[in-house]
């Protein structure tokens, strides 16, 4: 049996998207319950020259949804950046999910030969369907589920590998 592009993408962004909802429920919670106000945590990086938390999530966020609009050969929506609180990108990832979780696989599946342009300062960069989900869409948007993970751990929040993996 072969592994679809639907089955490649879909439940991925789903399930991490999940995961990173209730990452950033406790990261909330470790806020409340410690005083802290929770900018220090939505505004807190790995390193000087990385974006913050708020940033991350945005990034993940609009990754799943531009590679599953790009693969269905769809429209992707433009949203605005202006998450400034927890409950604010809690609600990103819902719409997130929602707007995933609409596409059926016969939508997606069969672009892996499809073109897919993104289009960088530097210049566009051109993909086939599997290799832009495969080599760019996924690892990207793990590096920022991670990297969200990373800088809430970093910060103190209790959270361990379960809590990245999600529920199966």
């Amino acid at each position: 049996m072969t592994l679809s592009m639907y089955q490649a993408s879909v439940p991925l962004f789903r399930r991490s998207l999940t995961a990173l909802g209730r990452v950033l429920e406790k990261g909330a919670a470790f806020a409340e319950a410690r005083k802290i106000d929770p900018s220090v945590l939505l505004h807190a990086r790995l390193a000087p020259d990385m974006f913050t938390l708020v940033r991350q999530v945005q990034i993940a966020s609009d990754t799943a949804k531009g590679c599953v609009a790009r693969l269905a050969g769809a429209e992707i929506p433009s949203w605005s950046d202006s998450e400034t609180s927890f409950a604010e990108l809690q609600t990103r990832i819902a719409r997130t999910l929602d707007f995933v979780a609409a596409f059926a696989p016969d939508q997606i599946d069969g672009s892996e030969a499809r073109p897919v342009v993104l289009k960088f300062r530097t210049g566009d960069v051109t993909f086939d369907g599997q290799g832009y989900l495969m080599g760019f869409a996924i690892p990207n948007f793990l590096f920022h589920c991670t990297t969200a993970y990373g800088i809430l751990r970093h910060n103190g929040v209790e959270l361990g590998k379960r809590d990245y993996l999600g529920a199966p």
